[in-house]
Parts: C-alpha cells; sequence; structure tokens
C-alpha cells in the first residue's frame, strides 16, 4: 500500500516527457499508455517555430556559454594567483546578468509555446533546476554588496553557481537533442 502512494504522488510530479524515465514508474509487462506522444504537440511546436523569442534564446545561449567561459578562466586565474579579484568580480556580474535575460526571455518563451511562463510538462524539470542556478548566482550578488563574506568565499560561491550553471546548460542541450530526433517521426505523424 505505501508503494503505491508513494508512486501515485511521484507520478503526480513527474514531467519527463519520455517512457521510463520517471520515479516509481516500473515497467511491467502490459504496455502503458503515455501522456504525451512527443516533446511538443502540433501546435506547440508551430508557435515555437513561429515567436522571435525561439530565435533569441538562439542567440542568448551561446552568448552565455561564451561570457561562463571567460568568466571561469578569470575566477580560476583569480584563486589560483590571488590577482585579478576586480576583473573576475566584474566577470560574475556580467554572468548573472546575462543569465537573468535568458531566464527572463526563456519564461516568455515558454508562455508563448505553452502558455505558461514557468515549468510547462516539456521544460519542468530544466526549469526547476535553473531556479537552483538563479538563486546561487543571486546569492553571490547577495554575499557580494552585503560584504558578509571574503572574496575567497564569494568565488566559492560562483564556482557552485557555475557547476550548476553547466547541469542545467546540458539538461537543455539534451533537451534540444530530444526535440530535433522527434522531428523527423513528429512530422510523419502530422502528414
Amino acid at each position: 500500500m505505501f508503494t503505491k502512494v508513494v508512486e501515485r504522488l511521484t507520478g503526480a510530479v513527474n514531467c519527463c516527457p519520455w517512457e521510463g524515465h520517471g520515479y516509481g514508474r516500473h515497467q511491467t509487462s502490459a504496455p502503458q499508455p503515455r501522456r504525451t506522444p512527443f516533446l511538443y504537440s502540433i501546435e506547440e511546436r508551430r508557435r515555437r517555430d513561429a515567436t522571435k523569442w525561439t530565435l533569441v534564446q538562439g542567440i542568448l545561449a551561446p552568448i552565455q556559454f561564451v561570457v561562463f567561459l571567460v568568466s571561469l578562466s578569470l575566477v580560476a586565474h583569480y584563486l589560483i594567483t590571488g590577482n585579478g579579484l576586480a576583473l573576475a568580480t566584474d566577470s560574475i556580474l556580467v554572468k548573472t546578468i546575462v543569465l537573468f535575460t535568458i531566464m527572463i526571455t526563456g519564461a516568455i518563451w515558454e508562455h508563448e509555446v505553452f502558455g505558461k511562463y514557468l515549468f510547462a510538462r516539456a521544460f519542468f524539470w530544466e526549469d526547476l533546476f535553473s531556479m537552483l542556478v538563479i538563486a546561487l548566482h543571486s546569492l553571490y550578488v547577495l554575499v557580494l554588496f552585503t560584504h558578509i563574506a571574503g572574496p575567497q568565499t564569494q568565488m566559492m560561491i560562483a564556482l557552485a553557481a557555475y557547476a550548476t550553471y553547466l547541469i542545467n546548460a546540458m539538461q537543455f542541450i539534451m533537451k534540444l537533442r530530444a526535440a530535433r530526433l522527434e522531428a523527423p517521426r513528429h512530422a510523419a505523424v502530422s502528414i
């Protein structure tokens, strides 16, 4: 009985679009019906392709990654040599601004495609992890401007924020790949 309750509760929050990848889901001999056959419905795909925010996201994502790489190298340089604190700090602030820009425009994109600003079924886990990324970047800014911790601690917070950013970026890359892989199948169904 306890197992059924846990499966029911976890099934309620499982938004993974692929079969067999959710918590509490056990493979049985009988095929289980899928909630949705694709990452995007035909209408969602049409809206995704029509909105200008798709292009904005496509431009901002690589820019953010380049800013991340530059900032990471400046933070590492400071931690190794003790030199370049101001440059490292400025680069983290730029990275944070770019992050908030892509998160805000991403929420607008998600609303136009899925009708929700955050936590749409297709991007639930990515959005959830994005909240951690935003929280750590925000914590860095808070610590920086309140001076409640020194530069070493600030840089460690930045590194934690960057580690979560990398994981989140990989989530979105995997989702982009899944969308591309389903495109031929999706086209065949819509004919």
